[in-house]
């Protein structure tokens, strides 16, 4: 059966007239999942028995299982969500001064393979749905009873790469009816697929679109991600100036400093060139180490130095603030450690890699495997 969270609005709609229902049933659906984050059908207490039992019998109602929180010394979350097929994904809540974000997932694994990402190291599994989206923000605030205000696709996965599960979970989070989050608090990143770029800006919704660029010359850019092989930087900064004009929305650039690579004076000016009149900001990443990788962070002196020659030849620069470090949930880390398998679930199935308790004592009550944990 298809969980009911996976249909926006105006889908759901139509599919209550296909069960013979007014249409006008949505709106009072939508305020239980989404207002009022019920759990059940038998919880939506103004709807009838005999329409509550029509859509048990046709739906589901995705509701997470958390299988491991951990909270960072910053107040910064991080989730280990059981997703109910045997696979597990990871989701960040964060607090601000202007409110709570919370950073999601769109895919199980990851196919760009970028090489200072934490997701190159989880096999690519599937796509998340709609609904699978979705429910990561209504768990974290029925755990917490937070508002979450923002809403970036930062998480594991492309985004652009499961394109319309994840337009169609923003129409979701946007409506007034469902979760009321404002378009413009929404951020989708992207490693940099040209075709859907295009067909973003076609959609005419108001989210924030980051680029991950992260390199000045195709060759740098090439050996960090191989995105770049197919769509390269010249390819893909015409489509964000395509994209600019079309919407008239300012885009952001992901730029993450490795320490000898893209982080020195002559980057800099190059990137300067690149971007020089477009409508634009720059967010500077200090990198982060993952296991097995080549890239290390540049120097604070480097970074204040890059930010500071942006900011000084007309490009708006800033520096990302470091989140969730000492729980591994800052931007794009990846540290393996060894957790205790919750019962029941199936470690083949989970994009980790399975592996043995150490010091497990002698324990012939439970049965328990480990799995390498990896963080967004």
């Amino acid at each position: 059966m298809k969980n009911i969270k996976d249909y926006n609005f105006e889908q759901l709609k139509q599919e209550l007239i296909n069960l013979g229902e007014k249409a006008f049933r949505a709106e009072q659906i939508f305020k239980w999942l989404y207002q009022e984050k019920v759990k059940s059908f038998d919880e939506m207490t103004n709807i009838s028995l005999e329409l509550r039992e029509k859509l048990k019998e046709n739906y589901t109602i995705c509701n997470f299982g958390i299988l491991k929180k951990q909270e960072s010394k910053d107040g910064t979350i991080k989730y280990l969500f059981d997703i109910l097929d045997g696979n597990a994904i990871e989701t960040v809540l964060m607090s601000y001064h202007h409110g709570y974000s919370i950073c999601v997932s769109s895919q199980i694994g990851c196919k760009m393979g970028c090489k200072f990402c934490a997701s190159t190291g989880i096999n690519f599994i599937r796509n998340l749905t709609s609904g699978e989206i979705v429910e990561q923000i209504l768990a974290v605030e029925q755990d917490t009873g937070v508002k979450i205000s923002n809403v970036v696709f930062m998480g594991i996965g492309e985004p652009l790469d499961n394109y319309d599960n994840v337009i169609n979970s923003i129409h979701i989070i946007n409506h007034p009816k469902g979760l009321n989050i404002g378009a413009r608090h929404i951020s989708i990143s992207t490693s940099g697929i040209v075709p859907k770029i295009y067909r973003l800006a076609e959609e005419n919704i108001q989210c924030t679109l980051s680029i991950s660029l992260h390199a000045t010359t195709n060759e740098k850019r090439s050996e960090m991600m191989p995105v770049n092989n197919t769509y390269k930087i010249e390819e893909l900064l015409q489509a964000c100036k395509d994209y600019i004009a079309k919407t008239n929305r300012r885009i952001s650039f992901e730029y993450a400093l490795a320490k000898d690579n893209n982080d020195n004076l002559e980057d800099a000016k190059r990137l300067v060139h690149l971007l020089k009149g477009m409508l634009c900001h720059v967010n500077l990443i200090p990198i982060n180490k993952i296991e097995n990788g080549k890239f290390t962070k540049a120097t604070n002196e480097n970074i204040m130095k890059f930010r500071d020659y942006l900011n000084e030849h007309g490009i708006v620069a800033t520096i990302r603030r470091e989140l969730g470090s000492d729980i591994d949930a800052a931007c794009r880390t990846i540290k393996k450690k060894k957790f205790v398998m919750v019962p029941g679930l199936n470690a083949k199935k989970l994009a980790f890699k399975p592996g043995t308790i150490d010091n497990l004592k002698n324990n012939t009550n439970q049965t328990a495997t480990t799995f390498i944990h990896n963080t967004l």
